[in-house]
Parts: C-alpha cells; sequence; structure tokens
C-alpha cells in the first residue's frame, strides 16, 4: 500500500477521519504521561470534567521535574498529584525514581501505541516505534476522561540513514547535525520518520535521543521502526510481550526525503543560544570550560553514562570545572552503583544528583555569572540555566566527559579509550518507586494552599480591543513568555503568582502593563512559541486579559495552547505587516466570531491589515465557546 510507519499507526489507532496530510483525525489514546511541572495544572482541569474514571490503557503521573523541596509548595504539589492518582487509578511515579521519558521507555512504551504526553520531549518514545505526541496539558487531562485524541494530519519527513558512525561520533551528533541542516522550524508540520541501513547501528536509546531532539526541530513527533533491535531492548527490560514489529511498507511514499551517510558525521556542538546554532567541535578555538552538565531526558540513559565512567576511569575532573551527572532512571542509578561505575564518577571529582530533571528544567546547578556550561541536554535557551549570562553549549556525553578532564571543549575523536559498551543481558528491574492503582483506592483529593484555580475564559467577544502589550522577534521561546527556574517552579500550580514573571526574559514589567491597560495583545515574529510544551505560557497569559496573540508564524504546540485557554492565534496575511505594528498601538478587530475562518480585519493607527486564524472549524468552535476545557465539558455532557 506504500504507507508510512506514521500512517499504518495512525490507522491502527484511528476513530475518525481519514489519515492524510491536513485533514483533523481523531485518534484513540492508548497511553499518557505527565510530569509534576504541568502535571498539577493537567490534573485540576481533569477534576473539572467530573468523570468517574480514565480512559486510556494506563496513564502514568512522573514526579521529575520540581523534586528540590526548598518550601511546602512543591512537597504539596505532589502529595495533590499522589491523591488524584489514587481517585482515578493511575500509576505514580514517586521523586527519585527518574525522568518521565527514560523510565516510560524502560517500563511502558510499547510499539505500535499512541502516547500523548505534557511535555514537549514525550516523542522519545518514538525511538520505540510508537506515536509519542507532546501536547499541551489539557489535551492531555481530555485524553484521559475521553481516551481520544484530535489533531491535524502532518505530513511525513523522511530521513534515511545510510552508513555506521565513526568511532567517537554519538547518537546526540546525528541529531544536532539534522538540526544544523534543517532549523529549529524544519520539522514544523511534520512527523520525521527515519529509515535506511544505518538504523541497524543505533541502539534503543540512541534512537531515543533522536527522537527526543526532533522536538527542538519543531516536529509533531519522531519515529524509528519496531525491529529486532526494539525487541531486544524490551527482553532485557523483562517486557518480551509488549514487542510487535511495526515498519514501513516497502515504497513507502514520503513528502520530503533526506539522505544523511553516518559515516560523514563528525563531534558537533550547538553554541549559544539555539539547539540549532550547530558547528563540528574542531572548528571552535580552544573553549575554556566551567561546568559540565551530564543527564537530562537527552543523554541519561545506562550506555550514556557507561561511557563517561569509561573515559573518566582513573581521570580526575579539571580543577577549575564542576561536574554533575544525573542518571535518568533509579534502575539505571541501581546498576550502575551494583557495577561499580558510580565509584569511578565519583573518585573522579563528580557531583552525582538524584534521578531526574534537575538542571535541565532550571531545577539547581546554575553556572556562575558568565560561565560557559556544556550540557548534554536538549535545549539551550538564554536563561533556561538559572543564570542570564551563562552560555550554555550542547553536546554528546562523550564530548562533555573528555572536556570536563581537559577544562576545555574538547572532541572524543581525541581519545584512545574504547567506548563500546556491553549491555547487561538482563536489566534488573524494581518497582519501589512505583505506587500502582489499589481496588479499593482513595476518593480524597489533598489541595495545599499553594494551589490556585486555573483561569477560565468566557465565550468569545464579538468585537476585540486593546493595546499592544509587547512586540517581540523571531523564536521567542515558552521560556521567555513563562520563564522556567528554581525561584519560579515551585509557583507552577499559582497562576496569580506566577504573572509576576511573565515575559521576564524580555521585559520586567509585562503584568503591570497588562494589568494597567486591562489586557491587550501580543505580537511576535515567526515560530512563536517554540520549546516547552508548558501551557503555563497560554495561561498566564490569558489570566493577564491577553485576548490575542498575533505572529508571523507559531510553534505547533503553543498555538494549540493558545486556542485551548481561549486566546486567538492570529497570523498576517501579509507576513510584511507585521512592521506596521508597534507597541502600544490601539488595536480593534470586529464581529471576530464571525469571520474566525475568513479574512480577519484589524483596524490599527488608521491602517487596515488583514489577518487569519490558520485553525479548523473544530478549533474555531472551541475558541467562540472560550476554549477546549468549556467545549469538552459541553461534550461530555452531551450538549
Amino acid at each position: 500500500m506504500n504507507k508510512s510507519l506514521s500512517y499504518k499507526i495512525l490507522e491502527k489507532n484511528l476513530i475518525k477521519g481519514i489519515v492524510e496530510p491536513g485533514n483533523e483525525v481523531e485518534i484513540k489514546v492508548n497511553q499518557t504521561l505527565t510530569q509534576d511541572s504541568t502535571g498539577t495544572m493537567v490534573y485540576l482541569q481533569l477534576e473539572s470534567m467530573n468523570v468517574s474514571k480514565i480512559k486510556t490503557d494506563f496513564s502514568v503521573a512522573y514526579i521529575d521535574h520540581n523534586i528540590l523541596q526548598t518550601g511546602f509548595e512543591n512537597a504539596d504539589d505532589h502529595e495533590f498529584i499522589k491523591s488524584i492518582c489514587e481517585k482515578y487509578k493511575i500509576i505514580y511515579s514517586k521523586p527519585g525514581n527518574g525522568i518521565c521519558h527514560q523510565i516510560n521507555l524502560e517500563r511502558f512504551g510499547i510499539p505500535g501505541n499512541v502516547l500523548i504526553g505534557s511535555d514537549s520531549h514525550t516523542p522519545t518514545g518514538g525511538g520505540l516505534g510508537m506515536i509519542a505526541i507532546g501536547t499541551g496539558g489539557l489535551d492531555v487531562a481530555v485524553a484521559m476522561a475521553t481516551g481520544k485524541y484530535t489533531m491535524k494530519v502532518p505530513k511525513i519527513l523522511n530521513i534515511k540513514l545510510n552508513g555506521k558512525l565513526n568511532k567517537g561520533v554519538s547518537a546526540k551528533d546525528v541529531i544536532l547535525y539534522i538540526l544544523k541542516i534543517l532549523s529549529v522550524k524544519g520539522g514544523v508540520g511534520y512527523i520525521v520518520e527515519y529509515s535506511g541501513e544505518g538504523l541497524k547501528s543505533l541502539s534503543l536509546t540512541d534512537r531515543a535521543t533522536i527522537t527526543n531532539m526532533g522536538a527542538e526541530l519543531g516536529a509533531t513527533t519522531s519515529i524509528f521502526p519496531s525491529d529486532d533491535i526494539t525487541k531486544e531492548f524490551l527482553i532485557k527490560q523483562n517486557r518480551e510481550n509488549d514487542f510487535s514489529y511495526f515498519k514501513a511498507d516497502e515504497f513507502a511514499k514520503y513528502d520530503k526525503t533526506i539522505e544523511i551517510d553516518l559515516s560523514e558525521l563528525e563531534p558537533m556542538v550547538a553554541m549559544p543560544h539555539s539547539p540549532d546554532n550547530v558547528e563540528k567541535i574542531k572548528n571552535i578555538e580552544k573553549l575554556k570550560v566551567d561546568q559540565v552538565a551530564i543527564g537530562s531526558c537527552t543523554n541519561s540513559s545506562y550506555s550514556d553514562l557507561m561511557k563517561v565512567a569509561k573515559i573518566l576511569k582513573g581521570k580526575r575532573v579539571n580543577e577549575n570545572v564542576s561536574l554533575v551527572i544525573s542518571p535518568g532512571s533509579s534502575n539505571i542509578m541501581k546498576i550502575i552503583s551494583d557495577n561499580g561505575a558510580l565509584g569511578i564518577l565519583i573518585q573522579s571529582g563528580a557531583r552525582i544528583l538524584e534521578a531526574g530533571c534537575g538542571p535541565c528544567i532550571g531545577m539547581g546547578q546554575a553556572p556562575r555569572n558568565n560561565a560557559i556550561s556544556l550540557r548534554t541536554f536538549n535545549r539551550n535557551f538564554q536563561g533556561r540555566c538559572g543564570t542570564k549570562s551563562a552560555s550554555v553549549y550542547l553536546v554528546s556525553p562523550e564530548t562533555a566527559a573528555i572536556s570536563a578532564i581537559n577544562g576545555y571543549l574538547t572532541s572524543p575523536l581525541e581519545i584512545e579509550i574504547d567506548l563500546d559498551i556491553k549491555e547487561p543481558r538482563k536489566y534488573e528491574v524494581h518497582n519501589n518507586y512505583f505506587i500502582y492503582p489499589k481496588e479499593n483506592n482513595s476518593k480524597k483529593v489533598y489541595m495545599g494552599p499553594n494551589i490556585k484555580p486555573f483561569p477560565l475564559k468566557g465565550k468569545l467577544e464579538d468585537n476585540l480591543s486593546g493595546i499592544v502589550l509587547l512586540k517581540t522577534g523571531d523564536n521567542i521561546t515558552t521560556d521567555d513568555i513563562m520563564p522556567s527556574n528554581a525561584k519560579i517552579l515551585p509557583y507552577r500550580s499559582n497562576i496569580p503568582k506566577l504573572s509576576g514573571y511573565a515575559f521576564g526574559t524580555i521585559i520586567n514589567d509585562f503584568n503591570k502593563r497588562a494589568i494597567k491597560n486591562n489586557g491587550g495583545f501580543v505580537v511576535g515574529g515567526s515560530n512563536y512559541g517554540q520549546g516547552s510544551s508548558r501551557e503555563h505560557a497560554a495561561l498566564v497569559p490569558l489570566y493577564l486579559g491577553v485576548k490575542a496573540v498575533i505572529a508571523k508564524s507559531f510553534a505547533r504546540i503553543h498555538k494549540n495552547n493558545l486556542i485551548n485557554v481561549g486566546i486567538i492565534p492570529l497570523v498576517f496575511k501579509n507576513i510584511d505587516d507585521y512592521e506596521l505594528i508597534n507597541e502600544n498601538d490601539e488595536i480593534f478587530i470586529e464581529n471576530i466570531s464571525e469571520v474566525l475562518n475568513d479574512d480577519i480585519l484589524l483596524k490599527i493607527n488608521d491602517k487596515e491589515i488583514i489577518l487569519k486564524f490558520e485553525g479548523s472549524k473544530r478549533d474555531a468552535e472551541v475558541l467562540k465557546l472560550g476554549g477546549y476545557l468549556n467545549y469538552s465539558i459541553k461534550e461530555l455532557k452531551g450538549d
């Protein structure tokens, strides 16, 4: 039938619609995941739908982001999520168990399944042959309540991998190279599907590294076929019964194909402050390093840490470098503890953190002012590390380890160490960090004083007017819209408190501007809202009265989040009209609900600008009702 792997899995789980590019379809959701940074809002929204039980095959709530407990706030959120899990029979992963994407890969991912998660790096599961999509929290809440997810069918970008990686070159270098040639906008509107003879040389966790950072391409998701390498991984995880083969048809048709010869790749580095600002390490002049951080959902697997241990064995971390390492899961932590690798890391002078997201999400380990930090993470947006003046470079674990020894950015090609890692015959599995649903679960929900109701919008007004509160440039991230660091993260369940930090990396008075003017509009450039899936970047503007965001183009998840909360995402019909709008300009849009699916006339300074709403009729109905929660409650009631 010449079908891609992605379309075959979508058709396997299809409820309504036709799987063709651009069509809106409804698919069955087999699994969901949440993490604690976004999870509190997800479960508040689930509660408001008044359902008696969830309708996914199973759902898992992970505590991995806000695990520094410097006050009661994070601990209260964790207790709230735990009580929700008891009520709705959701699996609960305790703090210290590890990072949601790494654990889900190990314990729960099933080839051919559909997984959606309230974290943008949910596509990690694509390394296992799943359709795994990062979404806003409300999409996850609705999926749990209904067992369904509505999406526009993406096009398919096939990346055909040939050859084999040379010694010292890793999967991280593969995805950095892809980001270099495609950019952070290159995957928008696509599922990235990998094929080719080169797949045979990539381990399951190599594949997961690549699909994980596919999120930085702006892609809906990324996927590898489920093959013998997938089977071997699941056997080692004592989950052979979860395995099935899934692959594209022999002559599958793709919308676009790129071929990459793995043997031609070299060690790469993403320079500040974007994951696509990529260069070969050999082209970077000797760069002194102050901090090295190894871990995150991108590079915290067993093989990653064992390679690091091999490089550090018998060596000492440079006296001018702080090296921090965070394993991806408690299982990995236990294995490297039992086999002696943990001792090697400690004797080298590395600092060992608990299994969790940690520095990647800005939860601790902020570098000093003006520091150079090498990280094996997926994002290096300015200020995300917790220090705005620091410069973060993204590298492979091998590059990170040798650089930590030398004190400057060093290519792994310069070391003579055998980095082939022999995987355990079986991964030891322990479940003591999980709380599984019981037959007679408690229905009592714990609510701490820091948990505030999420904002809700009423039905769409006929006419919109107000001033331009802020005008931004291109590639504004959700970290810019709603910053994330150890100071702010404890308030992720408190939208009023968070509102004081809105757009904090750009200006320091957005909150005051919005309150003074009773809300208004935000104008953005291209790829507005790239990065994290956090719906707080939509909920906080909603709370502050933002009525619409007008941009050259939007990142997929943030655009969906704006629609979900009831803020209208509008684009310029003529992109050059972006230049005609300035901060403090008065804007007026008439009869917006009637013209949502047509040309929208914006009046400003005696000028007229044509805008478009690039959404489906269903999206328009969601906006008219004031957001997806209102729409979903109406659907559940059968109104």
